[in-house]
């Protein structure tokens, strides 16, 4: 492999020079620039990328923090995301949390040891107290989940709006029955989205009944599966379901067809997120769209502004009710 000091002496200069010139060409002359450049050529020689970010004070690694890499919610956000990052010559890595502090502590250090130039966060329960720490001294952008303490901006959609409207659908075509499969109460996205679920029945003079309300500790579809198994067991069963992610919505829709039920004759189902299996069910699913992959995008710009040193404002981007034959 060429080094520095042969090109230097192909070039016939100092190694100083031949590093001013990869640096701080403009302070070297037109000729001993065009002689350097001649020997790197010659030479087939590629600058230490490492070194040159050392002396930058810069690593070009940014980190993205998820709960689990399986998800599919998040794979239209990460496509987002790299598109920026590589655009702007930044590498990527993907930082599966499990929501284990210890994991979160690891990638942070990487942050604090300046082996990491910023952070993205998409991870509901990372420790937002360590990460408000964190993001006083060094870039950090919430995405898709964030919290309304302290001052670390953020992409997502009105949360609140997206189920109030999904519920008021549900009503629209005749239903007054309607339960909720959310997700863990600690989740700020979950709290919003039961708000939303409450306001559009009380709306239409709906008493909420406690017994369609339901809660699990994860977003997959065995526990979509197994809360519509408990709520198919009521006396009243409802005759529409709202659910927090179209994996759970998927899985409520396998426990209707496993009991002999018909969507939506018998129960009409609605999801949230427009993963791309959201349309591969029987009957595909209707579902509250969020714009993954713009959400994405934005939040690797808003980074790199902030890595930049710019004011970074929060942003709210727009959803979508997709209406399909699940209602």
């Amino acid at each position: 492999m060429v080094n520095i000091q042969q090109v230097a002496k192909e070039a016939g200069v100092s190694v100083a020079t031949v590093s001013r010139v990869l640096h701080e060409p403009n302070v070297v002359t037109v000729k001993t620039k065009l002689k350097v450049e001649e020997a790197i050529q010659k030479l087939n020689y590629n600058p230490s990328m490492l070194g040159r970010n050392l002396r930058k004070s810069e690593s070009r690694l940014l980190l993205i923090l998820i709960p689990d890499i399986s998800n599919p919610f998040y794979f239209d956000i990460i496509k987002g995301i790299e598109s920026v990052f590589i655009r702007n010559h930044y590498n990527i890595l993907l930082c599966e949390t499990n929501s284990n502090p210890e994991r979160e502590n690891i990638y942070f250090d990487l942050i604090r040891a300046k082996m990491a130039d910023g952070i993205i966060s998409m991870d509901p329960a990372v420790n937002m107290e360590a990460l408000m720490d964190l993001a006083e001294n060094y870039p950090v952008i919430q995405c898709s989940e964030y919290t309304d303490e302290g001052d670390i901006p953020y992409v997502t959609i009105d949360n609140e709006a997206a189920s109030h409207r999904a519920v008021k659908h549900l009503i629209k075509i005749g239903n007054e029955k309607v339960a909720l499969i959310n997700s863990n109460k600690k989740y700020l996205y979950t709290r919003q989205r039961k708000k939303g679920y409450q306001r559009a029945l009380e709306e239409q003079g709906i008493s909420v009944r406690s017994e369609y309300i339901y809660h699990t500790d994860d977003l997959g579809f065995d526990y979509g599966q197994q809360t519509m198994k408990r709520i198919l067991k009521l006396t009243d069963p409802p005759t529409a379901i709202f659910t927090v992610s179209d994996l759970l919505a998927i899985g409520a829709l396998k426990e209707i067809h496993a009991q002999g039920l018909h969507v939506p004759d018998d129960i009409a189902v609605i999801g949230f997120d427009k993963i791309d299996f959201s349309n591969m069910t029987n009957p595909a699913l209707t579902t509250i769209a969020q714009p993954m992959y713009k959400m994405g995008t934005i939040a690797a710009d808003m980074l790199i502004q902030k890595i930049k040193g710019e004011h970074v404002e929060s942003i709210i981007l727009d959803h979508e009710l997709v209406i399909r034959e699940s209602t």
